[in-house]
C-alpha cells in the first residue's frame, strides 16, 4: 500500500484544487448577467443549414483517423520494449526489428499511395 500513497496524495491535491477553483470561482467571480452572456457562443458566420441525418464525411477523413490510431498503437507497444530493451539484448532486439519492420512497410505503403496527403 505504501506504493500508491504517492498516487493518492497527487489525486487528493488534484480533487481539491478543482474543487477549490470552482467554489472560489462562484465566490468571488463577477455575477453580471446579460442576454449576450447567456446565447451560445458564435463566430459571427450564420450557421448552414445541415441535411437529416448530418450529412456525409469524406473517406479520407477516416482513413486518416484510422492512419492515426494504428501508428498510436504502434508508440504504446514500443513503450515496454524500450524499457525493458536492456534485459532482453539480442531477443528484444530481434523482436522490435520484426515489430517496427511491417509497421515501416505499412507506413511506406501509405505514403506512397498519398494518403498522408491533406489535400
Amino acid at each position: 500500500m505504501q506504493l500508491y500513497t504517492p498516487v493518492v496524495a497527487l489525486m487528493l491535491v488534484a480533487l481539491g484544487f478543482a474543487v477549490f477553483s470552482i467554489i472560489m470561482s462562484a465566490v468571488v467571480g463577477p455575477k453580471r448577467f446579460n442576454k449576450s452572456k447567456n446565447d451560445a457562443y458564435e463566430c459571427g458566420i450564420q450557421p448552414t443549414p445541415q441535411p437529416m441525418g448530418g450529412g456525409r464525411f469524406p473517406v479520407r477523413y477516416y482513413i486518416t483517423a484510422m492512419l492515426f490510431i494504428v501508428f498510436d498503437i504502434e508508440i504504446v507497444f514500443l513503450y515496454p520494449l524500450a524499457v525493458a530493451f536492456g534485459q532482453m539484448k539480442l531477443f528484444g532486439l530481434v523482436e522490435m526489428i520484426l515489430f517496427v519492420v511491417p509497421v515501416f512497410v505499412a507506413y511506406w505503403y501509405v505514403w506512397r499511395r498519398g494518403g498522408l496527403d491533406w489535400d
